[in-house]
């Protein structure tokens, strides 16, 4: 077995890295609030989430805070348990070289 298995391709893009280390330690995030902390554009922002969640690793939930649009996400159980794997993974990888 190669200490590499684990590895998840879908956590190999830094944003979708730091959205997930960002959800991992808070209860939610919204849109606004991962775009400061990660430095990333709308677009970006958006496609890396999308995939996120077509994967069940986060949950995207949409209302209105007022009259201004809000789009929070939120880890899935599914989404904790693969960026720990992947976490561990890593973690082997560097203590092995």
């Amino acid at each position: 077995m190669s200490i590499i298995n684990n590895i998840n391709k879908l956590f190999d893009h830094r944003i979708r890295l730091g959205i997930m280390s960002i959800l991992m330690v808070n209860e939610y995030a919204d849109f606004k609030m991962l775009k400061e902390l990660l430095g990333a554009t709308d677009g970006n922002l958006a496609s890396h989430t999308k995939a996120l969640e077509k994967a069940e690793y986060i949950l995207v939930e949409k209302q209105f805070i007022g009259r201004k649009p809000n789009t929070r996400y939120s880890v899935t159980p599914l989404g904790k348990s693969a960026f720990k794997t992947h976490i561990e993974a890593l973690e082997k990888l560097i203590h092995k070289t």
